[in-house]
């Protein structure tokens, strides 16, 4: 089955250095594939010149004269943007021209604009941003990352009902387990949002499995495999897991580097030490999907290199093959249909 990609060229800390390698690299991977090029006409044709010879028919080049810049204020770029490389590649999708959108640009000025171009599933309220965290025994999904600050009940219900759709298609799980970040696994514990989400939770064909702490989140998925909460404590989390990280890493090298016997451990542990690294990769995890849009938008890390840009576009060819928005709106009017049902 073809399917097309409009990839933001211009957006990221570091631009098409970053989006052609990827994008050329998952051409070569996938036949099937086609890519539009969203960017400035000469350069893209310049940097592209003998892989538009190699990959004729799958690789084309659409121009846009602006760039929304990585601290630009979103709803500035939404306004004074309209041809950027960002708004550019969404409304392609739009259009029907592309199947997704991948863009390393700014986090805030690509959700304001995809929402604004893609519009909201019929039922939804806010989109939301769900990644892939890595955990002991797998992945574990969360939801959401940042898109929305202040979250009702409702808001973490949708939530759920996203995200499960998400899981299902990247993990090929039929039913999901959900949690609901919490300060505790005991039914008396959290605030009074948390809690009534939890009740709307319980009353939904989810498999909703209670509440989960923060451990979980990187404690495998044989506990859980999505975790919902709202973006304020899931990006504090997701940023808390990120530090962790970096703090290992320099300790180890520190501790290795510490005179003759330590550089010779480290010299026998390499094999070990590597293989660690290597499954904790953060590349290997880049991309995230921005759910509850009428179009799959999926955003890649501002500093990814070629490797991690690669990741997001092969999530974006994943759930696109899988029809993940169309599947989030069909399960979002089954649910209101069963909710309204119950109410009448």
């Amino acid at each position: 089955m073809s399917l097309t990609l409009s990839i933001d060229a211009m957006g990221g800390d570091v631009g098409y250095q970053v989006t052609i390698p990827a994008s050329l690299q998952c051409l070569k991977k996938n036949p099937q594939l086609k890519i539009i090029m969203v960017g400035d006409q000469q350069i893209l044709q310049e940097q592209l010149s003998q892989a538009l010879v190699e990959f004729e028919g799958r690789l084309s080049i659409h121009h846009a004269s602006q760039i929304v810049d990585m601290d630009e204020a979103p709803q500035k770029a939404l306004k004074n943007k309209k041809d950027s490389s960002m708004r550019v590649a969404i409304n392609l999708v739009r259009d029907g021209v592309a199947d997704a959108c991948v863009s390393a640009g700014n986090t805030g000025a690509l959700m304001a604009t995809a929402r604004f171009v893609l519009k909201m599933i019929p039922g939804i309220d806010r989109p939301a941003i769900i990644s892939t965290l890595p955990s002991i025994f797998g992945h574990t999904h969360m939801l959401d990352l940042g898109g929305n600050v202040d979250c009702s009940a409702e808001h973490l219900y949708q939530f759920a009902i996203m995200g499960e759709e998400v899981v299902k298609a990247v993990e090929n799980i039929d039913n999901p387990k959900v949690g609901l970040l919490n300060i505790g696994e005991e039914d008396t514990k959290g605030n009074e949002q948390v809690k009534a989400a939890a009740t709307l939770l319980e009353n939904s064909s989810l498999n909703y499995i209670g509440y989960v702490e923060g451990d979980s989140i990187n404690a495998g998925h044989t506990k859980v495999d999505l975790i919902v909460t709202d973006g304020f404590v899931g990006n504090v989390a997701l940023k808390s897991i990120e530090g962790a990280a970096k703090m290992i890493g320099t300790k180890l090298k520190q501790s290795f580097a510490d005179g003759v016997f330590s550089k010779l451990a480290a010299l026998l542990a390499y094999p070990v030490l590597k293989a660690f690294k290597d499954s904790i990769d953060p590349r290997l995890y880049n991309g995230a999907s921005f759910v509850g849009l009428r179009g799959l938008v999926i955003k890649s890390h501002g500093g990814a290199d070629a490797k991690a840009f690669e990741t997001a576009i092969h999530l974006a060819e994943l759930e696109s093959e899988k029809d993940v928005a169309r599947k989030i709106s069909e399960k979002v009017e089954l649910a209101i249909a069963n909710r309204d049902g119950e109410e009448s």
